[in-house]
């Protein structure tokens, strides 16, 4: 039975990553052979890799396997070419509810960090959801993940509160942040 959500588009497409956010231009030149394309099921096993390597608290299979029957729920996996099949280097995980993007996860294989996949992934999600109505864009981040707070400030996201010992793993507190999507449609134009 699907979740109860507003629907955001048709499972199964394949969205084509050519708007890029003003200033980011030099991300998308590091990559080469890169597709994002929306999670199948198949995908799943690559997501949980680069799940158990970057998180100490990791999704689960039936997690993921959730997402696939949530309306609201949009789950984008970046597929780079290898010699012998496209490997899943990374993904997002988006929620679209009325006019906000909440963005539940976003993750890189630590063998292709700093190689602008999170950049690109977090543009096309920010794009799609623009696209769909969405006006602000939402995020928890752990306040000692400095890396990813600095990727967050480049789309314009500002610290809004703190959810204390949120992190059940250690009880880190999470940065809550927001982004007006409007700041970066007017970048744009």
């Amino acid at each position: 039975m699907k979740q109860p959500c507003s629907p955001v588009s048709k499972k199964g497409m394949s969205y084509p990553m050519d708007l890029t956010f003003q200033g980011l231009e030099k991300d998308y030149l590091r990559i080469t052979d890169l597709e994002i394309v929306e999670m199948e099921g198949e995908d799943i096993d690559g997501i949980l890799d680069i799940e158990n390597l970057c998180f100490r608290s990791p999704w689960t299979r039936d997690a993921f396997k959730q997402e696939l029957d949530i309306d609201c729920s949009k789950v984008f996996v970046a597929k780079k070419s290898t010699p012998h099949k496209k490997k899943i280097v990374g993904y997002i995980c988006l929620w679209m509810v009325t006019n906000e993007v909440h963005i539940l996860n976003l993750a890189t294989h630590p063998n292709f960090h700093r190689h602008g996949i999170a950049t690109s992934l977090l543009s096309f999600g920010l794009e799609f959801s623009i696209l769909l109505g969405a006006e602000i864009a939402t995020l928890e981040v752990r306040k000692s993940n400095l890396p990813a707070i600095s990727l967050y400030n480049k789309f314009a996201f500002e610290a809004m509160g703190v959810r204390r010992r949120y992190y059940s793993d250690n009880y880190e507190d999470a940065i809550i942040m927001c982004s007006k999507l409007s700041y970066i449609v007017n970048r744009e134009s």
